[in-house]
């Protein structure tokens, strides 16, 4: 029996005068009186392969029935193509029909459609072209965070998805329940919560980051890569609700250290993904954002440039621009200032450091001046920060202060203090959110385009 081959390697010939068995979907047609052709796709590349149909051969009678969308099962023998557009092609010797399509109600006709009417149909979208190349940049992508890692002795950690801790205080979590909403049993006059599975409220997570720091003062280098979720009613073309999130921890590391490995990382991933996607990096490039590939290959050449907040802010405030946003230290920086000093300021990625503790979680480590944090953001042209990190207050009796500044529970994070006051040393971590990494590697313009299956405000099918 044939072993299936892969469209894309039947295209790099590497079954040329040979029987092949392709399986796929058929995306147009065309018939004379004596010879028919198919193209196939089967979703391993962007491109075709184009099938010949002989009026001779018995199956022929079965293209009547062939429309865009079938799945059809063909053996053949892979040749070298007289036609112009492609090298090779398959001389079909047996054509089944695997599945048929109506032609009147098939909504994925050949032409292109908008990116908002394919939103609303997340179940059909991957077999276009878009979100055929999406899914496999964003496969390349997340096998390269693993890569990066593993080949540097990381443990990959499994961080829960239900918690009962709110990693940054920010609230907006989606609460996991048992509970009959209509019927709640109460205590006075509350919830009763210990009637609830969990016997206390417990949440979504968003983030596996104080689970990965209990790891890290163990191990020293792990990391998570797994979804996270955040309820902020929010149809920005930036955020979903739920999201995957890269966050490495490593113990016996201060800031300087986290920056090295974020600039490290971002060079291997976007290496990675111009090597192994050349192919459907060329399609976005052409028809979504014409400077992608060039702006991934800068970065990959380029020195990140570190400098302070406060630098940060003396450049703003210098530099004569009309922001929309007024520029004042102990204010976050926004996305246009985090473009103006990529793109017009220093012309390369830049790692801005030590924030106002005031606009920061609680966890990140205070500075001698008692003002700022050593905090971090990696900032890259076209959309600003992509990662954002700390070194870890290791500190018990600050990290106390500070928890008790930001109005949270020291009961909540016992154990949290406890890792402070067992063997406590300096580590540091940082989060990478992997969509906003996807849209900024294809350049499409809205974060619901890069996600299987977005989630956002009363959205929630599929």
């Amino acid at each position: 029996m044939l072993r299936r081959s892969k469209i894309r390697e039947l295209l790099a010939g590497e079954a040329a005068g040979g029987a092949v068995l392709v399986q796929g979907w058929v995306k147009t047609k065309r018939s004379s009186k004596t010879v028919s052709f198919l193209q196939i796709n089967d979703g391993s590349t962007l491109a075709d392969i184009q099938v010949v149909v002989d009026s001779e051969l018995p199956d022929h009678a079965l293209m009547d029935s062939l429309n865009t969308g079938c799945s059809v099962n063909i053996e053949g023998t892979l040749v070298a193509s007289l036609g112009k557009g492609q090298r090779y092609e398959i001389a079909a010797r047996r054509l089944e029909v695997l599945g048929l399509t109506d032609p009147e109600e098939y909504p994925l006709q050949k032409k292109r459609h908008t990116l908002e009417f394919l939103r609303d149909m997340a179940h059909l979208r991957p077999r276009t072209n878009t979100f055929g190349a999406m899914a496999r940049v964003r496969s390349s992508l997340a096998f390269a965070v693993h890569s990066f890692f593993q080949q540097r002795g990381y443990v990959y950690l499994h961080a829960p998805i239900i918690t009962a801790s709110d990693a940054e205080g920010a609230g907006a979590m989606f609460r996991v329940t048992t509970l009959d909403l209509g019927d709640l049993p109460t205590r006075d006059g509350a919830v009763d919560n210990d009637a609830d599975f969990f016997g206390k409220p417990a949440f979504l997570t968003v983030s596996g980051q104080l689970e990965a720091e209990i790891f890290a003062l163990a191990l020293s280098d792990v990391y998570t890569f797994g979804p996270t979720f955040r309820a902020e009613n929010s149809n920005t073309s930036r955020h979903l609700a739920e999201f995957w999130m890269v966050e490495p921890e490593v113990a016996f590391c201060d800031l300087d250290g986290l920056a090295s490995l974020a600039e490290d990382f971002l060079k291997y991933l976007f290496s990675y993904v111009l090597e192994h996607c050349p192919e459907d990096m060329k399609f976005f490039n052409k028809w979504f954002e014409p400077t992608t590939v060039e702006t991934l290959r800068s970065i990959v050449d380029s020195r990140f440039e570190r400098i302070t907040y406060t630098e940060a802010i003396d450049m703003l405030k210098a530099s004569g621009e009309n922001f929309e946003f007024p520029v004042e230290w102990g204010t976050d920086l926004q996305s246009e200032h985090e473009r103006y000093l990529t793109e017009k300021k220093i012309g390369s990625p830049v790692i801005v450091t030590d924030y106002p503790k005031d606009i920061k979680a609680f966890y990140m480590r205070l500075n001698d001046d008692g003002q700022t944090v050593r905090a971090m953001d990696v900032l890259v042209p076209r959309i600003g920060e992509i990662i954002g990190g700390s070194q870890r207050e290791e500190r018990r009796d600050l990290l106390l202060s500070r928890l008790q500044e930001a109005g949270l529970s020291e009961e909540h994070y016992w154990w949290y203090l406890e890792l402070r006051q067992f063997g406590t040393a300096p580590h540091s971590g940082f989060g990478l959110g992997f969509e906003r990494t996807v849209q900024f590697v294809t350049g499409m313009q809205n974060i619901r385009d890069v996600v299987a299956f977005p989630r956002t405000p009363r959205r929630a099918e599929f």
